[in-house]
């Protein structure tokens, strides 16, 4: 049978983007399907309405939802339709996927990351396991993401440092606030490594993509000057230039279809018109992020796979991962600053790792801790000003709301910070296929349950404290701090993890589903663990890696 396309790849973003690029490059011919559009830096407008309140770049719930399952404090699980609450599990519906909305922090998984089980031993109730890879696998390709995404930064020794072979970054850092410095000093008073947080955004122009514009708007929005390192941007760009990628968007992929030997001949999609295609490749990269991935699969069933594709070990869909972790804020007077302090648009481009193993007697065992993150207060002033409405007794209007919106938009600067631990992998998180609700093609959405361990909440509450104390000792007034079980939404992994044994994972150790040797998947769903920091840099390294493994393979 004559192949339309040498791999087709469904996905656009992260785990799609280095497939793309790589094999449009090696000259094999590519096809990118995308449900969403096509937008460039010219429909990227810093509207809040579109980004952050109305879901602009993502899918209409009423048309296509989830079911999310809650434990609840009496015990057992309650469903939710997400079209009739305030979750949503997709992260971005357009070429790129979400690497176009990402903040771009950008930090490498280390060593011990690969090896979470051998180090830390097993933790009850997880189900922790060593990777298939260590990170000398993976490192040249953190590397290449480095030179061809464009990571800006600077390396710092610190006593959790990874490997790296080159000696720093290819780019300098992105433009930094005042407050970098007050950080530094503060962390040095206190015996902290400061660290300067490498970012996926471009300092300096390079092959048509603009530095960055310094406006504010960065994560959650799309970037107007190219500079941010979506895939879209510094990837499928210049694949299509090629000649040999070509994408198609608008277009859901709704099936696989496998033949009677375990081949996968082609992929069944529907337009935006809701015209039904077919397109046929020798080789299938999946690639929809971890929630999506998994229910394709578990779509796609035949006489095969009556469980869903590649599913008779019932691996698809468990072992789901978010983020752990903590968060926190402080506020500084700003009538106390120097008014350089005013300026917005610059990156704090700070962390700490100091905690990334927690060898702390009061702490309990020595174990896997993560990292923390000081960020700028996003400049939303609708949501801003909306957490605002409420005082000591009840709703504020009038002269009173007035005066506390003066405070906090014109009194006051905040340092937020973020802290990452790893999302334990459990049975009681994982995504199946809900019997009952379906999405406007009356298919069955993803039903996912969103539970989570202990220890998440303990490190994260451990971690937050510890990035509290650095704000108090920077002046900060009204330091809070806490973590929560609810995952982050934006960062999503797991549900079909890479490993040696076909009974206990979904793909071996190039990404390659264990019982279809032409489907690959490269998104976050192969990782085992999500490591303690966001881990968009990972999927993009590890799909360039799998990308030269099929180029052998073709």
């Amino acid at each position: 049978m004559q192949k339309d396309f040498d791999v087709c790849v469904v996905g656009s973003g992260a785990g799609g983007g280095p497939i793309a690029y790589t094999l449009a490059k090696a000259g094999y011919s590519v096809v990118v399907i995308e449900k969403g559009s096509w937008l460039t830096e010219k429909d990227f407008f810093k509207d809040e309405r579109a980004c952050c309140l109305r879901d602009g770049y993502t899918s209409d719930l009423k048309k296509e939802q989830h079911v999310i399952e809650l434990e609840m404090d009496e015990g057992g699980w309650q469903q939710e339709q997400t079209r009739q609450s305030s979750w949503n599990l997709w992260n971005g519906n357009c070429v790129g996927g979400s690497s176009n909305f990402m903040s771009g922090f950008f930090h490498r998984l280390k060593p011990m990351d690969f090896k979470l089980l051998s180090t830390f031993g097993p933790i009850e109730g997880a189900n922790v396991v060593d990777w298939p890879i260590s990170y000398d696998d993976l490192e040249p390709y953190y590397q290449k993401v480095e030179e061809i995404v464009g990571v800006s930064g600077k390396v710092s020794q610190h006593p959790h440092a990874e490997p790296r072979s080159t000696a720093n970054f290819p780019y300098p850092p992105t433009q930094e606030h005042p407050f970098a410095s007050m950080i530094d000093q503060s962390c040095s008073v206190m015996g902290i490594n400061s660290l300067t947080t490498s970012r996926a955004i471009l300092s300096t122009s390079v092959n048509q993509r603009n530095a960055c514009s310094y406006n504010g708007y960065c994560g959650s929005y799309g970037c107007a000057t190219g500079a941010k390192g979506s895939s879209r941007a510094a990837l499928l760009n210049q694949a299509v230039s090629t000649g040999k990628c070509q994408i198609i968007a608008n277009t859901a992929v709704h099936r696989l279809i496998c033949n009677h030997k375990n081949k996968i001949t082609e992929v069944e999609c529907v337009d935006s018109n809701n015209r039904k295609k077919h397109i046929q490749a020798k080789i299938f990269v999946i690639a929809c992020q971890a929630v999506e991935t998994s229910r394709l699969l578990l779509l796609s069933a035949n006489a095969n796979f009556p469980n869903g594709l590649v599913n008779n070990h019932g691996q698809v869909g468990k072992n789901l991962l978010f983020a752990g972790g903590g968060a926190g804020s402080g506020r500084f007077d700003a009538t106390k600053l120097n008014p350089k302090f005013k300026q917005i648009g610059t990156f704090i481009n700070r962390n700490i790792q100091d905690w990334y193993v927690i060898d702390d007697p009061e702490f309990g065992v020595k174990q896997k801790g993560g990292t923390i993150d000081f960020i700028n207060i996003h400049p939303n002033p609708v949501i801003r000003a909306s957490r605002q409405t409420s005082g000591h007794n009840g709703l504020l209007w009038g002269k009173p709301l007035k005066r506390k919106l003066e405070t906090h938009f014109i009194d006051s600067q905040y340092i937020k910070i973020e802290a990452f631990c790893d999302w334990l992998p459990i049975n009681d998180c994982f995504v199946s296929l809900d019997p009952v609700v379906k999405d406007h093609w009356n298919r069955p959405v993803a039903k996912t349950r969103l539970g989570f361990h202990v220890r998440n909440l303990q490190v994260g509450w451990y971690l937050a404290n510890k990035g509290a104390s650095v704000l108090k000792q920077m002046g900060a007034e009204d330091v809070v701090s806490f973590a929560v079980g609810s995952p982050p939404t934006n960062l999503m992994a797991g549900g079909c993890r890479f490993g040696d044994d076909p009974k206990t994972s979904v793909l071996n150790k190039y990404c390659q589903a264990h019982d279809i040797d032409n489907l690959f998947v490269t998104d976050g769903s192969f990782m085992p663990n999500a490591g303690s920091a966001p881990y968009t840099w990972t999927i993009y390294a590890n799909s360039f890696r799998v990308a030269d493994y099929i180029i052998k393979q073709l």
